[in-house]
């Protein structure tokens, strides 16, 4: 997975965002078994909140972009509360490293959306049609023949996407890099955007 071209404007964004990719290509190079695995934090609208682990599709300077079920639990949680936490966790890179990224959440785009899910392999594009999302399943085998059902459906056709399965993207207003070091001696870099504006400084580990 690469970033999407639509170049910062911002020139600290741009620095957190060249970091980013760097961290990443850097993390897939040392072995990492899912670089893009992060931990999407989420709350529902009283504020009680959950967190799950997916995987990043795209990032720009527009966002961080996730796929998911808008019926599933965190697709709930972000329609009605529409922010989100990210943190993504490399512990094969140096002394490990994170990333984290806090900001509002909005949905990408029919054409993102669509485009994705195209490049998807056929059992996961059954699969989202399948599945009732974080819904009670009776058994296992209710899933299959859910399954099997939808297989049969599209036989010999491209599998559309499903109208409740979509993309969201993280705005980022919070992007702060964690460095591991010894005795819990780490080195934190934060951005922040202040008045539309970024902002960089570092914070005591």
């Amino acid at each position: 997975m690469t970033a999407t071209p639509n170049p910062p404007t911002d020139p600290l964004l741009a620095e957190a965002l060249d970091t980013f990719t760097a961290l990443l290509a850097e993390a897939t190079a040392a072995g990492d078994p899912e670089p893009t695995a992060m931990t999407v934090a989420t709350a529902d609208a009283e504020g009680r909140p959950s967190a799950r682990t997916v995987l990043l599709k795209a990032f720009d300077a527009r966002g961080f972009v996730f796929y998911t079920n808008y019926e599933s639990r965190k697709g709930r949680q972000l329609t009605a509360n529409p922010h989100a936490a990210l943190l993504l966790l490399w512990k094969t890179l140096r002394e490990q490293v994170q990333v984290k990224v806090e900001g509002t959440v909005e949905p990408v785009s029919l054409a993102e959306a669509d485009a994705y899910f195209a490049s998807r392999p056929r059992p996961s594009q059954i699969g989202a049609w399948a599945s009732l999302q974080s819904q009670t399943m009776p058994s296992r085998e209710t899933f299959d023949q859910r399954f099997a059902a939808v297989e049969k459906k599209f036989e010999g056709l491209d599998v559309p996407r499903p109208p409740h399965w979509s993309g969201f993207r993280v705005v980022p207003e919070r992007i702060e890099f964690w460095y591991g070091a010894k005795y819990r001696l780490h080195e934190r870099h934060h951005y922040e955007r202040v008045d539309g504006a970024w902002t960089k400084r570092l914070l005591y580990p």
